[in-house]
């Protein structure tokens, strides 16, 4: 089976899904082959209507895009400069598409973690791929670090199912955190650089 991390594609069936966030609708073009296809998944949602948009600008990063709704979302509703980095070349396709389904400008490439990532964010705001297992979402998660500005943040979504209390802890030990909140077993967690 063909994971939306993985470049492995299964056959292409793009439909457009609409989607309100925030009482704003958004339509994206979604596909086989990428992460939560059938609509905005939970955590997402969580996470962007946890969002303290009046605090989110600068430059920010959406790791892990997908077809863009966190990208999207963020260049839409402040008035950031957003890059959206994935290793999946359909996700990078839809993403770009769905910028434009959107009519908001981002700046979208391929990054297999961080390798072409060459600037500092004010935030990095990430669903995080649990599936490509721990050692892979922890560079992922502790080498942002790298690329944020001073007093830069990650946030991110994790369930409590899939290991959030310890995730939370060993953030601990790298970024000044917090949860945000609890929603359905989704965490939202902030991870901010000293």
């Amino acid at each position: 089976m063909a994971h939306y991390f993985t470049n492995d594609y299964v056959s292409s069936n793009p439909k457009q899904i609409k989607v309100k966030i925030n009482n704003h609708d958004y339509t994206f073009k979604v596909d086989n082959g990428v992460f939560s296809k059938s609509g905005l998944d939970y955590g997402t949602r969580t996470l962007l209507e946890s969002l303290p948009l009046d605090k989110v600008q600068g430059d920010v990063l959406d790791f892990g895009c997908g077809y863009g709704p966190i990208g999207i979302f963020i260049a839409k509703e402040t008035k950031s400069q957003v890059d959206m980095v994935d290793i999946n070349e359909r996700s990078l396709r839809l993403a770009y598409e769905n910028s434009e389904i959107n009519n908001v400008k981002t700046n979208i490439f391929k990054s297999d973690v961080y390798e072409k990532v060459t600037k500092k964010y004010d935030y990095i705001i990430t669903n995080p791929p649990i599936r490509v297992g721990k050692k892979i979402l922890y560079q992922i998660l502790f080498e942002a670090n790298n690329h944020l500005k001073s007093g830069g943040e990650m946030w991110l979504v994790v369930n409590k199912n899939q290991g959030a209390k310890s995730l939370y802890k060993d953030l601990s030990e790298t970024y000044q955190t917090e949860v945000i909140t609890k929603n359905k077993g989704f965490y939202i967690i902030s991870a901010k650089k000293y």
